[in-house]
């Protein structure tokens, strides 16, 4: 079983593939604050971590004040180093929720949000979870607002999949990174009307990466 505290070291490890992974988040998360409307912002963060992808942006960021930002991350000891990188940078739009992300309740008063946040999930559920994720999407997203992703191109290669996914729910492709790296990251923009948030739903379950893999062996 994957401990998700001492996962994030290897964001301190330059030459990882988290740490480029991570890299490149943050750049598309620094171009959609670049290109969104003037005036407030709204983010939601699923599975947030310890929040290093968004809120090393936001800390240096022209936005910060624009933003009011919820993460959302279910292990305590990574939501308590978000929380105090939260008060280190004085973020004080930002708040980090402790609770289980796929509970769709979490976001009901940020939604729809400019950007959505859903790094870290896709390659710890399985493909029909997947799917269903994005078709939730529509719920959490505004019109002409931004979604990030990650998924590990790991054979058999779910990203080509993950982008008909998106384009099937009104989304349009931003950037992917390209096929020869190891990571995947994602962003597509929401080009059509949010959905009517549907209280009570859960937006996938977590089975872990670990049994992602077993599985794909076993096919």
């Amino acid at each position: 079983m994957v401990d998700w505290h001492s996962w994030h070291e290897d964001y301190d490890r330059p030459d990882s593939a988290l740490a480029h992974r991570l890299r490149a988040v943050q750049t598309l998360i620094k171009q959609a604050l670049d290109d969104a409307p003037a005036g407030p912002l709204r983010i939601v963060s699923l599975c947030a971590g310890q929040g290093r992808d968004l809120l090393e942006v936001l800390a240096e960021h022209p936005r910060r004040d624009d933003v009011q930002a919820r993460l959302v991350e279910l292990d305590p000891r990574n939501a308590a180093v978000a929380a105090e990188t939260v008060n280190r940078h004085r973020l004080t739009g930002v708040e980090v929720v402790t609770g289980d992300a796929s509970l769709i309740d979490h976001y009901a008063d940020l939604v729809p949000a400019d950007i959505v946040v859903a790094c870290g999930i896709f390659g710890n559920i399985t493909d029909e979870d997947i799917e269903r994720a994005i078709g939730f999407l529509p719920q959490l997203t505004k019109t002409g607002g931004t979604v990030l992703w990650t998924r590990g191109r790991t054979v058999p290669d779910r990203v080509p999949l993950i982008l008909n996914w998106f384009d099937d729910r009104g989304f349009d492709l931003v950037w992917v990174s390209p096929p020869d790296v190891s990571y995947g990251v994602g962003a597509h923009r929401f080009t059509a009307h949010p959905e009517p948030l549907v209280p009570g739903e859960q937006i996938f379950t977590f089975v872990g990466s670990d049994v992602i893999r077993a599985a794909d062996r076993a096919r």
